[in-house]
Formats: structure tokens, C-alpha cells, sequence
């Protein structure tokens, strides 16, 4: 065996141990981030002529980086929105790498595209769409608005009376930051419906008729929340659902977070109207626990995004061949080269089973509602507004936003939990609270118990 194949297995053995070390330990140690400097001075120069070998370079990863980095699947990381993808969907997320597969067209990516088209097909009936309804695979919910709206502005602008018109979305004040910032992508205009809770269809209808003529005719969307990122809140979607249909708006759904809890037996009842949307945004990375990075678009009618998206070239025209006839991945979201990031949610769901994901989704509902009760028992903490999905909000009476940023990065500093304040607006004021996002499974009453109890000192 040739030196460099020899190497090569060692290395290959080196990274599986690492690996399955990994997969098989529930709680990793929770990194911390280090000054850029500071971590140079550490390794080193690592990008070199000659290069400094693989063994060295994993060691230093092992050794110094990846303790600068907070594993998203940790028990007692609750801030943001974590992420606690499955073992068997880490495992085949090395498979999908090795594999190496091209996922945009389906001649060369055909048998990933379908198993991808297979969890596809769970994630499109969970939602209740309609006959003929179906999506892709993108890199997150980010990726997953901008199509979706690039989708919704074109379908629009078959109306000759809409060329070369700028364009306008409604949405709420609690939207994700994605949806307005996505907005500038495109070059249209946002305007919000400020609210403090749900969007609700009488508030959406007072904003459409406060537009004057000219913001009615530029108006082509709505976007509603299927679960705020900060406080799990769902709006009004059948009511909004209602009114864009008796408006001949787009509805557009973002639940990337709050999406995942279609597939609970607890709380799916919160998403009616869903079903009626134009297109639904989920991250399968969030709450349905596949690896980072694997959002997904759904559109009521695919073929207006393929419309929309679909790209000409002439190195691509054997790709639309009769033999190469196939779902081509590419044809529906703003992404043409893709990796078939659906396949770990796919060998997943094949290996555990429906059943076991909505278990899953309900024990991160069951943990936000036991932490609202541990809460309630605790003197020196309260409930900012009950939990909704997996978020609890909360506030330590007495406290300052010093207090609760100090409490942050000591918790982090000694590597017991990651959980982060945001700020919540009651009756026109901005407060700062302590926030949980439940998405872990392995997450246990004892984590809930101790973190609060950190409040104490």
C-alpha cells in the first residue's frame, strides 16, 4: 500500500472514532468562543506550502477549536433556536458528504432526489395542503422566504399592470428578520402590522385598507408566523388565510421554527389555516432534528416557483433531456448547485419512524410547559406570558438587563449551559427577560431545575 493510502485509511479510521465518539456522548463539552488572536496564537499557521499533515490538523481541531464552538445539541442549551439532530441523521450526513452527490438535477442526483422526494412527501402531509402540493430541500429558512417570495413577486408580475412595479409584503412586527431582510434581496418594500402577540385577520385588514391606492396596487403578499422565533407565537393563519384569498394576495407561512409541531399529536390544532397557504416555510434543522443545514420550501402550485426559478443554459439542456426526466431540485428554490441535504431527515424518518418524531416534538412542548410550572413554584422568578410551543419566556424580579447578560456568560464561561436574554414588548415597553427554547429530547426536569436555581447566586 502506497504511503499516502496508508495515511489516508489512518485518517479515515482517526475521524470515525471521532465520530462515533461524538454521536454516542449525549452531552459535549459546551465550547465557548476565544478571540480570534487568541486562537491564531493557539495553532498556529495551519495553511501552509508544504501543509502540516492531517494528523496535526485534527489534533488541533480535537484539541483547541472545537472547544470554541457551543454544540447546538447540548441538554442545557436552550437559547436561540437549538438544534438537536438524531444520531442516525449525523451518521448519514457523513454518508450524504461521502457520497458525493450532486442534488439539483435529477440525472445525476436521482436516487438522493428521491428519498429526499420521500420525506418531502411526510413534510407536505403534515401540513394538510392540497393535492398536487410538494417542495425542496434549501440551506435554511432564510433560503427558504427569498424563494418563496421570489416565487409570490413573479407570479405577480404576469399581470402587465404590475411590470416594472416595486413591490410590497405585509407582515407582522414578531416576523422573522429573514422575511424583511430577504425583502431588500428582491428590492420590495415591508410594512408591518405592530402588534404584540398574533397577527389576527382584524388587524391585518385594517392595514390593507389604511394603504392609499398606489401601496394597494404595489401590495402582493402577506407573510404570517407559524411560531415566532422569540416567543413561539402562531398567528391567525386561517383568518389571514381568509382575507388574502378574498384579496387575491400570496400567503406565504414561515414556520421554519414553529413548523415542526405539525408533526405533534398535541399541538397541531395550532396551525389551522396552514393548510391554505401559497407556500410554507420549515427547517427540518430546527425542530424536526437533521444536522445543520436543511430548510425546506413548500408550494400549494410547484410550478409557479418552477416558473420562477428554473435557469437556462446551455451546458444545462442535457439536463432537461427525455433521459434525464426526473424532479429536478434546482427548478424550485434560488439555489442551483445543492448537496441532497434532505437525505439524513430521510434515513432518519425511515429509521425511527413518524411516530417516534412526533414523541419528539411533543416532549420539547411537554419540557416548555413543565418549565412554566417550575417557574410559577419559584419565588424569585415569573412568567412573562405562558409558554407557546417549546418557548418559555420568563424574568428574575428584581433584575437588571446587566444582571441577566452577566448571568449568560457566566453560566457559558463554566461550560454549564447556554441560555440568553431577548426582549419582550408588553403594552409599548421593551422589557429584557430570560428566554428557554425546548427542542431536545435528552433535555431533563434536573437541567430545567439547576439552570434556574443559577439564578439564585
Amino acid at each position: 500500500m502506497h504511503k499516502v493510502d496508508f495515511e489516508m485509511v489512518e485518517m479515515t479510521l482517526d475521524v470515525m472514532k471521532y465520530a462515533i465518539g461524538r454521536i454516542t456522548h449525549p452531552s459535549p463539552e459546551l465550547g465557548k468562543p476565544k478571540k480570534e488572536a487568541e486562537l491564531k496564537a493557539l495553532v498556529g499557521e495551519t495553511i501552509t506550502e508544504a501543509g502540516i499533515g492531517g494528523e496535526k490538523a485534527f489534533q488541533l481541531f480535537k484539541d483547541v477549536l472545537v472547544k470554541a464552538t457551543v454544540p447546538i445539541d447540548h441538554p442545557r442549551h436552550l437559547a436561540f433556536v437549538p438544534a438537536s439532530p438524531t444520531r442516525a441523521a449525523v451518521m448519514f450526513d457523513l454518508v450524504t458528504s461521502a457520497s458525493s452527490i450532486h442534488g439539483a438535477y435529477w440525472m445525476e442526483g436521482a436516487g438522493g432526489i428521491f428519498c429526499e422526494n420521500e420525506a418531502m412527501k411526510w413534510l407536505v402531509s403534515l401540513t394538510g395542503m392540497s393535492d398536487g402540493a410538494f417542495g425542496v430541500f434549501t440551506s435554511g429558512g432564510t433560503a427558504a422566504n427569498l424563494s418563496a417570495m421570489v416565487t409570490a413577486r413573479e407570479n405577480w408580475r404576469k399581470n402587465p399592470k404590475h411590470q416594472n412595479v416595486k413591490g410590497l409584503i405585509i407582515t407582522s412586527s414578531g416576523a422573522h428578520s429573514s422575511v424583511k431582510s430577504m425583502a431588500k434581496v428582491i428590492d420590495c418594500d415591508v410594512l408591518l402590522v405592530e402588534t404584540e402577540e398574533e397577527m389576527t385577520a382584524v388587524a391585518l385588514q385594517e392595514k390593507i385598507r389604511s394603504l392609499d391606492p398606489q401601496q394597494r396596487h404595489r401590495l402582493f403578499a402577506v407573510v404570517g408566523t407559524g411560531g415566532t422565533t422569540n416567543a413561539g407565537i402562531i398567528d391567525d393563519l386561517s383568518g389571514i388565510a381568509a382575507i388574502c384569498e378574498q384579496e387575491n394576495l400570496w400567503f406565504h407561512v414561515d414556520a421554519a421554527y414553529g413548523g415542526g409541531a405539525l408533526a405533534s399529536t398535541s399541538s397541531k390544532h395550532l396551525f389551522k389555516g396552514i393548510e391554505r397557504a401559497d407556500s410554507i416555510t420549515i427547517d427540518p434543522h430546527k425542530w424536526l432534528f437533521s444536522p445543520y443545514d436543511c430548510g425546506a420550501i413548500l408550494y400549494k402550485q410547484p410550478e409557479l416557483a418552477k416558473e420562477a426559478h428554473a435557469q437556462d443554459g446551455s451546458y444545462l439542456d442535457i439536463f432537461k433531456d427525455e433521459g434525464a426526466h426526473g424532479f429536478n431540485p434546482s427548478d424550485y428554490q434560488i439555489q442551483l448547485t445543492r448537496r441532497v441535504r434532505g437525505l439524513p431527515l430521510w434515513f432518519s424518518l425511515a429509521m425511527h419512524g413518524t411516530d417516534k418524531y412526533a414523541w419528539a416534538v411533543d416532549k420539547g412542548i411537554e419540557l416548555a410547559n413543565l418549565a412554566g410550572k417550575l417557574i410559577q413554584e419559584h419565588p424569585l422568578v415569573e412568567l412573562v406570558r405562558e409558554p407557546s410551543l417549546s418557548c418559555v419566556l420568563f424574568r428574575r424580579k428584581g433584575w437588571s438587563p446587566a444582571d441577566y447578560t452577566n448571568w449568560t456568560y457566566k453560566n457559558h464561561r463554566e461550560g454549564f449551559s447556554l441560555v440568553t436574554p431577548t426582549k419582550y414588548k408588553k403594552d409599548g415597553v421593551y422589557e429584557t427577560v430570560a428566554r428557554f427554547c425546548f427542542i431536545n429530547p435528552d433535555t431533563k426536569e434536573e437541567d430545567i431545575t439547576m439552570i434556574l436555581a443559577s439564578m439564585e447566586e
